[in-house]
């Protein structure tokens, strides 16, 4: 038998064309050669056919967090912040507030436009807001300043709230920040501005709270543990001008001292930082408000271009 017809007779038993040994001769080489050819065929057949489908990832819903920080009267300038962005359509899912942000923040989630809420504004003041009182613990009490935010948002709950909203404290005993976002708004953000040795600390389960900015100033990453995916951060606790003095200027300024390490931490995790120019303006300033609006205004404006440049790079990102 020569070479060429035992390679195909070979070839012919893988194929299944000889079944015995009596029958080598009957098959051909013919035979042998069209079942290759044949088989060649549905080889390649199946070679181009895809191994899997590709299946396309579905778009990524961009959620704008909004993370207001503390700084007393200053946080009037959350307003105009949050007035600039409406006016260009940019609309937070998310809101996170410590101390003044968490006030302005809780308004803004149940609902009020900038407008209302600078009217608001101009009902909140030392004398109808603080409620004195000798305590070792603090001045104040907070009762008014609780019973105040409830009643504008007429006592809807945190997790009813329209936006979803968060409001950022400091347990007094441990030191650890704690965001609230279940249950009683105005005793969250009584909470959550309850400046140590001004107010008295919030007695909840136990456990005593303070101003949220010891722990979080400007609170972005509660932004993101309540799902933000961008977030715009409002950076309110730079020092007063250089030169002022007293009792309230120098303790002022030692909340930003004590803080400046955890406000750090905490813009470096935002995609967008505002940094209203309020260095003309005290922690105590409540007969400036609309300077802190309009100031806040200005500084969300400039850097409005950088913030939509921004959003429409994480939506080519994570949609493209």
């Amino acid at each position: 038998m020569s070479r060429l017809k035992i390679i195909l007779l070979v070839l012919g038993v893988s194929l299944g064309l000889v079944y015995a040994e009596e029958n080598v001769e009957s098959v051909t080489e013919q035979d042998i050669i069209a079942t290759l050819a044949n088989n060649s065929e549905s080889f390649v057949e199946a070679e181009s056919a895809p191994a899997s489908t590709i299946v396309k990832k579905a778009p990524e819903p961009l959620v704008i967090g909004l993370a207001l920080g503390g700084g007393a009267a200053k946080g009037f300038a959350h307003i105009g912040v949050i007035k600039a962005l409406e006016e260009n359509h940019i609309k937070a899912q998310v809101i996170t507030g410590t101390s003044a942000g968490s006030l302005v923040g809780s308004l803004y989630a149940y609902g009020y436009t900038p407008e209302q809420l600078q009217k608001i504004s101009y009902q909140m003041d030392e004398l109808n807001l603080a409620d004195f009182t000798f305590s070792r613990d603090g001045v104040i009490k907070g009762t008014r300043l609780q019973q105040f935010v409830d009643a504008r948002v007429k006592n809807t709950p945190l997790q009813k709230l329209r936006t979803k909203f968060t409001a950022v404290a400091t347990d007094l005993d441990s030191g650890q920040s704690i965001g609230f976002n279940n249950g009683d708004t105005g005793i969250a953000v009584r909470a959550s501005c309850s400046i140590p040795n001004v107010f008295m600390p919030v007695q909840m389960n136990n456990h005593r709270y303070v101003d949220g900015g010891l722990s979080a100033p400007v609170p972005v990453t509660y932004a993101k543990k309540a799902g933000a995916n961008f977030i715009i951060a409002v950076d309110i606790s730079a020092k007063p001008e250089q030169g002022r003095s007293g009792y309230l200027s120098n303790f002022d300024q030692t909340i930003n001292i004590l803080s400046v390490k955890l406000l750090a931490e905490q813009l470096k995790q935002a995609d967008v930082v505002i940094h209203p120019d309020i260095t003309t303006l005290s922690s105590f300033s409540f007969d400036k408000k609309q300077e802190a609006i309009d100031i806040g205004y200005k500084a969300a404006m400039a850097q409005m271009p950088i913030i939509k440049q921004k959003i429409a790079q994480w939506q080519k990102l994570h949609n493209n």
